[in-house]
């Protein structure tokens, strides 16, 4: 119940604030975070978007290149890394380990994957002419060519993705993000930049119907590989990362608790996050090859 009084105070965006080791829920946003390094990029990415899918839909047409659907998605995951990275939960994910996962588990599993469908390409519209003609031109040149084709392969996708969140979670690198802002700011990067790697691998595959079948296949890999750490994190025995959990009194829970709330809440809502996915992609799968189905019949019948 108790984790259950805070979780609830979160998301109704509360606002938290410690005095002399008591918690006092009150003044709701003085603890939003302003870091230039976080708000910034926010702020460029939104500009960018907003900018180029305006003059895209002005030349083409509202709905032209990028769907008003899209549009909303990429809305909602923008909102999410504000949601995440700006609003009070940032504040508490540096005083509570679950607060801290949830803030990851944002980031990964619900951002990234709204910003790939949202099309993120639009925001090239925002520049002139000239620098999108330069952007294209780099862009086709064959090392970043062959590079990008190699980082959004599925396999190699799932891997980096994957060695990303385990190696930032060995105890010695994760204490060390907490120790350095620098570091802490680079774990987020990486977290975040892999996670729109692996969407974008699996959402936007070049294989045709066959990208389906993968793409639920390595929603499977990663939901296993990362319910296994948080498994691993619900049920250990003491606290992996003291910093981390050194606040938890604070909040009414002992160390144990905290991290038992993150690794479960890495392995259960998380997993539906994956799970979710791979059961729309299977649809999608489904509808896709009775589309195909139906043209081949209508062909067949059409030429007889």
């Amino acid at each position: 119940m108790r984790a259950a009084a805070i979780l609830l105070a979160l998301l109704a965006a509360s606002e938290a604030q410690a005095h002399s080791g008591h918690v006092h829920w009150f003044e709701i946003g003085t603890t939003w975070t302003w870091d230039p390094w976080v708000v910034l990029p926010l702020a460029l990415s939104g500009g960018l978007y907003l900018t180029g899918l305006a003059r895209l839909w002005r030349r083409a047409g509202i709905g032209r290149g990028v769907k008003l659907w899209q549009a909303i998605c990429f809305a909602c995951g923008w909102g999410l890394l504000v949601f995440a990275l700006v609003t009070p939960l940032h504040w508490l994910g540096e005083r509570l380990f679950v607060a801290h996962m949830i803030e990851h588990e944002i980031l990964m599993a619900l951002a990234a994957p709204l910003l790939v469908v949202g099309r993120p390409v639009a925001m090239l519209w925002a520049l002139s002419a000239a620098m999108r003609r330069r952007a294209g031109g780099i862009g086709q040149t064959p090392a970043v060519a062959r590079s990008w084709n190699w980082l959004t392969y599925p396999p190699v996708a799932t891997l980096v993705h994957g060695g990303a969140l385990w190696i930032w979670h060995a105890p010695a690198f994760y204490e060390a993000a907490l120790a350095d802002p620098w570091i802490h700011w680079l774990q987020h990067l990486s977290f975040f930049v892999t996670a729109l790697l692996f969407w974008r691998a699996l959402l936007q595959g070049r294989e045709g119907e066959r990208a389906y079948g993968a793409a639920i296949f390595y929603l499977f890999v990663t939901s296993l590989h990362t319910g296994f750490l948080g498994i691993l994190l619900a049920f250990f025995r003491r606290p992996i990362y003291p910093t981390q959990t050194s606040q938890a009194a604070e909040w009414g829970l002992t160390p144990l608790e905290d991290q038992q709330l993150a690794g479960l809440f890495m392995w259960i809502p998380a997993g539906l996050v994956y799970a979710g996915a791979a059961l729309i992609l299977a649809g999608l799968w489904i509808a896709s090859s009775s589309s195909s189905r139906f043209r081949g019949g209508h062909h067949a019948t059409a030429a007889r």
